[in-house]
């Protein structure tokens, strides 16, 4: 497990804003995790003590909702920060993580964050700008729900994926995500997910090889209404 203080991914989160003494600290005390695929990271109503940065891989935040099913709420990749809220409000988490496929984590203990955001205002900032982007994507997000057809979420969701997280060497969609998962992020059963998948593969947009997907015309997926 790399030193903190020369691990690339920090450049991707707050952990930028500490100083090298304290990401030297940090390094010194972090547990390095590992996780496999479908495996759960942590569950709605822990209490975490302390947060995940995420090394390498892409890990699924999740909600139950009450009607008993996973709503996939964020996909999270290298350099994320997870419990970021949880950590600053001392609340249980209200989201469960799960890995998407194999992961490397490391586990910074609440005390070390904690000082530092005590310590450190250039930190606190950053941290708390991290928490307002969250807040503003689940403000997006819920007006989405509310103003673009399911179609036009699923389109959405396609390009974010391919956009983010790149295609493989045969030009599928490095993530691959179940067809619930799909169906999950946009708000729609999975019945009617496979559905608009169906119909996006028959109109050229996309094609598909088990559950793997490739986007085949994304000026089409842009233009869906």
């Amino acid at each position: 497990m790399s030193k903190c203080e020369s691990c690339i991914v920090k450049e991707f989160n707050s952990l930028k804003s500490l100083t090298r003494d304290e990401l030297m600290r940090v390094s010194a005390c972090k547990t390095g995790k590992h996780y496999k695929k479908g495996q759960v990271i942590f569950e709605e109503g822990e209490t975490l003590n302390g947060v995940y940065c995420v090394r390498d891989g892409v890990c699924k935040l999740i909600k139950l909702s009450e009607n008993g099913k996973d709503q996939v709420v964020k996909l999270v990749v290298k350099g994320g920060l997870l419990g970021k809220r949880s950590l600053v409000s001392e609340q249980k988490t209200n989201l469960s993580a799960v890995a998407l496929n194999d992961m490397e984590m490391c586990f910074i203990p609440k005390r070390e964050i904690m000082n530092d955001l005590s310590k450190n205002p250039k930190f606190t900032l950053d941290v708390l700008r991290e928490m307002a982007e969250d807040l503003k994507g689940s403000d997006d997000a819920l007006v989405d729900m509310a103003q673009k057809s399911v179609k036009q979420r699923m389109a959405e969701t396609l390009l974010y994926v391919n956009d983010n997280f790149g295609t493989d060497k045969e030009g599928y969609l490095s993530i691959v995500l179940s067809r619930e998962d799909y169906a999950s992020i946009v708000g729609t059963a999975t019945e009617s997910a496979i559905r608009i998948l169906s119909t996006f593969k028959k109109e050229g947009f996309i094609s598909t090889s088990g559950k793997r997907i490739k986007i085949v015309d994304t000026i089409k997926l842009k233009r869906i209404e």
